[in-house]
């Protein structure tokens, strides 16, 4: 994400889409209400109203609506923004509906009072480099790959093969080393991949990084453990501690850390809260420390015009010096949170 231009304390950001990972980004940022102008296509009906048979044209304009709905589609790569127009050249009607999508390369001005949580995200998403790194969770014949993303990560597939069952020299059956090894090249290729972690139970990772040759492909490698591959087994490495230590700075991992860390003050009956009426009691004391929320929530929220109410706790805890963390229900720590209602919350002290 690019941040063009931007006073906060004036109400306004200007902002550039640059990939799928800001768009996600910024459907937790734009709310009912904000105000949002983007170059877009409006149907324009040329002739007089009182011709039967109006031909209709798409015209480029700069229109400003005010929000009233929002749509994240990860599958068609883009954000949909609905409201009143605000602001249009003449020709086009005001107060009458548009829809803005949102894509790569777009740019759009948000004007609203911006909450501090959101200020952080729009600063963190344009100033951070995301880290491209590859997620492989190998066996004796299968590996599963995933890239990690700002929102989760992308499951990339898997492939099977037979090799050798003992550790012994011989010829690996269906040359299943050679293929995972081709495989890892084109997607460090393909997603111009910075690390890689190798994972898989008892020795099979050091196999298979014993069948690499190139060097500089092997300085990208770090070896960790996993019990099983598909998407249990990324999930389970992303938990890690090697993956940590090399990926400390990945929203994914930073949102799994926080998440365990609720669920560990949970099974421990001590400082946590979960639930909407729990955690708006917590934070209407001043205790809350940290507020988890999942981004599904907010969408389900949205949806049924409740969010007003979730917003003003988020509002609440700021003012009172706690931390709020939109937390991505696209990674399996995103979904645990969501099994315990989409929002909880980590205290400062305890509560009765």
């Amino acid at each position: 994400m690019k941040l063009i231009n931007s006073n906060f304390k004036k109400g306004f950001a200007k902002i550039k889409i640059e990939n799928l990972d800001d768009i996600w980004c910024l459907s937790q940022i734009i709310d009912q209400g904000d105000l949002v102008t983007s170059r877009t296509l409006r149907k324009i009906k040329l002739g007089e109203k009182e011709e039967r048979a109006q031909k209709k044209i798409l015209k480029p304009a700069t229109i400003k609506i005010k929000v009233e709905k929002i749509e994240f589609h990860k599958t068609l790569n883009s954000l949909r923004i609905s409201g009143k127009i605000k602001q249009a050249p003449e020709d086009i009607q005001k107060d009458s509906y548009h829809t803005l999508n949102i894509e790569e390369n777009s740019i759009l001005k948000i004007e609203k009072i911006f909450p501090q949580y959101q200020i952080k995200k729009i600063k963190q998403a344009s100033e951070e480099k995301q880290l491209k790194v590859l997620i492989i969770a190998f066996d004796r014949d299968a590996a599963s790959f995933a890239v990690l993303k700002k929102y989760g990560y992308d499951y990339l597939g898997d492939i099977r093969g037979q090799v050798a069952k003992k550790r012994v020299k011989e010829k690996i059956q269906n040359n299943f080393y050679k293929q995972t090894i081709k495989t890892i090249k084109e997607y460090v290729k393909k997603y111009e991949i910075e690390h890689i972690i190798l994972a898989s139970p008892a020795f099979w990772k050091e196999e298979l990084l014993n069948q690499i040759e190139e060097k500089e492909l092997k300085s990208k490698i770090t070896l960790a453990t996993c019990n099983s591959t598909g998407k249990n087994g990324i999930n389970e490495i992303l938990k890690r501690a090697e993956v940590i230590k090399v990926l400390k700075q990945d929203r994914t991992i930073q949102e799994t850390n926080l998440v365990e860390r609720l669920l560990l003050n949970i099974s421990k009956n001590k400082l946590s809260v979960y639930g909407l009426k729990e955690v708006e009691e917590a934070s209407n004391m001043g205790a809350v420390e940290l507020l988890l929320v999942t981004d599904s929530l907010i969408h389900k929220l949205r949806d049924k015009n409740k969010f007003q109410k979730l917003e003003k706790i988020m509002k609440t805890i700021e003012s009172n010096k706690g931390e709020v963390h939109i937390i991505s229900s696209a990674h399996n720590s995103g979904k645990k949170l969501e099994g315990i209602s989409g929002i909880a919350a980590i205290l400062r002290y305890e509560i009765k």
